[in-house]
C-alpha cells in the first residue's frame, strides 16, 4: 500500500474514533525517516489536547490500524497536538483562528511575492482574506501552498 493509501484508510478508519471522542483530526503524516516508518496523527479540540487525549486515542487507534493490516511495514505511530504553529489547511481551520497571525506560502506568487505574514480577516467564497502590513491580500485556497499560525509570545 503506497504513502497515500496508507493516509487515505488511516484517516476512514479514525475520524469515528476521534469523533467520539470530541477530538478533530488535524493531519496525517506517513514517512520514511532513515531506516524507520513513522505514522503521524495531529489531533486537536477546543482548549487543547492533553497527553491523556493522545495517549487514548494512540491506544485505540493503534489496535484499529493492527486489526485492519493498513500498514504492512514495521512502524512507529505517534499521536500529539499540532502545536502552537499549527499547519492551517481548510476553510474551516482559516475561520477558526479568525483574527491570528499567520504565515502563508502559494504556489504562484501574486504581485511577485509567494511569502505573506498578516492576520486573517475572513475567508469568503474559497479565498483566505489577510491583512498585512502591505495592505488586503487574497489569497485562493488553491494557490496556498503552506500556511501555519505564527506563534505570539
Amino acid at each position: 500500500m503506497g504513502k497515500t493509501s496508507v493516509i487515505l484508510s488511516v484517516e476512514r478508519l479514525v475520524e469515528p474514533v476521534l469523533r467520539a471522542e470530541g477530538l478533530e483530526l488535524v493531519d496525517i503524516q506517513y514517512q520514511k525517516e532513515g531506516k524507520n516508518w513513522f505514522l503521524r496523527v495531529y489531533i486537536d479540540k477546543i482548549g487543547g489536547v492533553t497527553v491523556q487525549d493522545c495517549q487514548k486515542v494512540s491506544s485505540q487507534i493503534g489496535d484499529l490500524i493492527e486489526i485492519e493490516n493498513i500498514v504492512s511495514s514495521e512502524h512507529f505511530l505517534e499521536v500529539s497536538s499540532p502545536g502552537l504553529d499549527r499547519l492551517l489547511k481548510t476553510e474551516n481551520d482559516f475561520l477558526r483562528f479568525k483574527g491570528r497571525k499567520i504565515l502563508v506560502t502559494t504556489f504562484s506568487s501574486l504581485d511577485g511575492k509567494r511569502n505573506f505574514k498578516g492576520v486573517i480577516i475572513e475567508f469568503i467564497e474559497n479565498n483566505l482574506h489577510l491583512q498585512t502590513p502591505q495592505g488586503l491580500v487574497k489569497i485562493l485556497l488553491d494557490n496556498i501552498a503552506k500556511a501555519r499560525l505564527e506563534v505570539e509570545l
